[in-house]
């Protein structure tokens, strides 16, 4: 039984990387990373019989593919997967493992044979429905009340004139919530990952924080993505609980973490 790695040019695995995205139906968080030349295809055959692939990329350096990231056996030879993935590993001679934990198979293949496992981010699928109301700023009066007194966010697109406050981490985005004509926080969503999902983004204002902005704004996101035709997703730095907590409220659900971790020798 012979069993090889190859490396292949991007269209010799679209058909199968087609069965992988349909049977792990979310956010694929390196998604992109073939479409801009970032990674290195391996088809993995058996036999001379086609029955899946892996894929590399960098970890500290772009050019340097020593990280699987996706890797990916067709449903009736998955009984060789660990066979078919020691053969990817020598062929690429990978020193890394990447995976989503929501993923169905990478996973098991990181904790047979990865040591020292980390995870730096978390991630976020959609979650129930949310009502949160307009977050007063101002007189703490009672948000659904009508009209809105002055000092309410107001939740509208990016309009051109619009002055954005510093950004620390996150691009200004399409949206926006203004509050007496300032803009005290804005985000998006980013649409380079495998259709029809999403990446919700934002970024509040300091002054403006802990005050329900961020939450609010996430939920109003959702809604421009799903009207966009999208299904929203988002991630965020484990440690960081004050946008996990912003993205629970107003309306995220946790998927799972990305996990890391370096080959055993």
């Amino acid at each position: 039984m012979n069993c090889t790695a190859t490396p292949i040019a991007l269209p010799g695995i679209l058909d199968l990387r087609a069965q992988f995205l349909q049977e792990n139906n979310f956010q694929i968080r390196y998604d992109s990373v073939h479409r801009r030349g970032w990674s290195t295809s391996w088809l993995i055959t058996l036999d001379g019989t086609p029955i899946g692939y892996g894929s590399t990329m960098g970890q500290e350096k772009r050019e340097v593919h020593d990280t699987i990231f996706e890797f990916y056996i067709l449903p009736t030879h998955l009984h060789r997967a660990f066979l078919a993935f020691e053969t990817l590993l020598a062929a690429s001679k990978a020193i890394y493992v990447e995976t989503q934990s929501n993923l169905t198979l990478l996973p098991t293949m990181l904790f047979t044979y990865i040591r020292d496992i980390v995870s730096h981010v978390t991630l976020f699928s959609a979650g129930p429905t949310t009502n949160l109301q307009p977050v007063n700023t101002v007189f703490g009066a009672d948000p659904s009340t009508q009209p809105q007194p002055p000092g309410t966010a107001l939740f509208r697109p990016w309009r051109d004139g619009d002055k954005a406050f510093d950004h620390t981490s996150e691009p200004t985005g399409d949206f926006v919530l203004a509050v007496n004509e300032e803009i005290v926080a804005t985000g998006g969503f980013l649409l380079h990952y495998n259709a029809p999902f999403a990446d919700l983004y934002m970024e509040v204002k300091p002054e403006h924080r802990q005050k329900g902005l961020g939450s609010y704004l996430i939920q109003e996101l959702k809604r421009e993505c799903y009207a966009a035709g999208r299904v929203p997703a988002a991630r965020c730095n484990n440690v960081n609980t004050a946008s996990r907590a912003t993205l629970l409220k107003g309306g995220m659900t946790i998927a799972g973490n990305m996990l890391l971790g370096k080959i055993n020798p």
